[in-house]
């Protein structure tokens, strides 16, 4: 069984491709007794939701990956040899990270994952991932000569660990500029500027998904965008709040339908 879902465009295809690799809430059976009751029962640092949030982009012709297993099995926007994505002292979880956002740790004790059982999430869990958007990404590559692969996450308001300052409400990430041409970063930031405070690059510039496959030389278009989880979840972060999430929906929608127009040109 494969490590992800695929959620099909309908009607006419479009030069897009959607990313959500941190929404995955289970784990494969034989991993779970491996972990601490009480943090599954939070599950604390999934991105909960996005896929419902993102529930309009099939209708614009989008398809859609996201992940089936928590983030805590294998972290699919993290370097697959460990490279730090910072080097600022913030705390931000590995691969297979050992503890949450928090610096809890997540395991039981003697269970955490040695380096074949990492190797062993990499094959089977992390590459097909990856493999099955390379092979999403040509597809469109194909068709159209180019596409904007749009990573999405979510985060808690205040992470003390990362920052200690409350987060921005919104984090548009390119990798400094270097992963998606300037034409398609200003349009999002105007977009999402006339109702979200958003910052650029300031305190993520996408992780590992948009710096691997961001390549505007060959076609490939990679924005990441983060998100409070307040803005389309309760003020608790654990429940979805639709009125929050229907006036970001249609914030998204709007600069997915430019980003449409400004990339098929």
């Amino acid at each position: 069984m494969q490590p992800f879902y695929i959620r099909e465009a309908k009607g006419e295809l479009v030069p897009i491709i959607l990313s959500i690799p941190h929404c995955g809430t289970e784990f494969p059976s034989e991993l779970k007794d491996h972990y601490r009751q009480e943090q599954l029962d939070l599950l604390d640092d999934t991105d909960w939701y996005l896929q419902d949030l993102y529930d309009f982009a099939p209708e614009l012709g989008i398809t859609t990956i996201y992940a089936k297993y928590s983030r805590w099995v294998i972290d699919l926007n993290r370097d697959p040899e460990s490279v730090a994505l910072y080097n600022d002292g913030r705390l931000i979880t590995g691969l297979t990270s050992t503890t949450n956002f928090i610096g809890d740790p997540i395991y039981n004790k003697g269970m955490e994952p040695d380096n074949n059982e990492v190797e062993r999430r990499l094959k089977s869990y992390y590459w097909p991932y990856y493999e099955k958007l390379q092979e999403l990404l040509d597809a469109r590559i194909n068709q159209f000569g180019k596409v904007i692969l749009w990573d999405a996450h979510s985060i808690r308001s205040l992470v003390p660990t990362i920052r200690k300052e409350p987060f921005p409400e919104m984090i548009l990430g390119d990798n400094d500029e270097k992963s998606a041409d300037l034409s398609l970063i200003q349009t999002t930031l105007k977009n999402l500027s006339s109702k979200y405070q958003i910052n650029h690059n300031d305190p993520f510039k996408g992780g590992h998904i948009t710096r691997y496959f961001g390549n505007p030389s060959k076609g490939i278009h990679a924005l990441q965008l983060e998100r409070n989880k307040n803005l389309y979840m309760d003020d608790s972060e654990t429940k979805y709040h639709p009125e929050r999430a229907n006036k970001m929906r249609n914030v998204l929608k709007m600069n997915f339908e430019e980003l449409i127009e400004l990339i098929k040109k």
